[in-house]
């Protein structure tokens, strides 16, 4: 099984897990230098529902996102692994079922074509600002947060090897 895969696959991915009343749980985001708070959300997605699918920010999306004023915090050095590379590794994990790259700023496309039954994101989102909320909750499913892990998150993990490798 191939699990890095393209819309119309997922399309026909959505339509066998329906007639098999499994539920269909989707979480999106970058992925970059993957550590212990993506492990975490990760595994409580998949514990959602049957089927996890990620979407994946491509290289060119994360590009357009750190060009975001609200970003302030990124740089347009990201990302640091490529897509292929972000893919492979996150399609290695036991808990991810599908991985699906997408080219937009935000994964709305995405999650209009599948219609995930549970919509998973990180509680730094508020409620009102999870792109596809609408959508999925319009749809008879369901919008979950999953708390965060205090001092796991990429940039934090890059400013701590910069400040290691960096001082002397």
């Amino acid at each position: 099984m191939r699990k890095i895969t393209s819309v119309k696959k997922l399309l026909k991915i959505r339509q066998k897990a329906k007639k098999q009343r499994k539920k269909i749980v989707f979480t999106n985001g970058c992925f970059d230098l993957l550590h212990v708070g993506h492990i975490k959300l990760l595994k409580k997605a998949k514990s959602l529902g049957d089927i996890l699918i990620v979407g994946l920010n491509s290289d060119s999306s994360i590009k357009k996102l750190n060009r975001e004023p609200s970003r302030r915090d990124k740089d347009d050095k990201r990302p640091i692994l490529p897509q292929k590379d972000r893919a492979e590794i996150l399609s290695s994990l036991e808990s991810v079922d599908y991985v699906c790259l997408f080219n937009e700023q935000t994964p709305l496309k995405l999650i209009r074509s599948i219609l995930p039954d549970v919509l998973v994101k990180g509680a730094d989102y508020k409620m009102t600002q999870i792109v596809g909320r609408e959508e999925v909750l319009e749809n008879g499913g369901k919008v979950v947060t999953v708390p965060l892990y205090r001092g796991k998150s990429t940039t934090q993990l890059i400013r701590s090897i910069v400040k290691r490798y960096t001082t002397c």
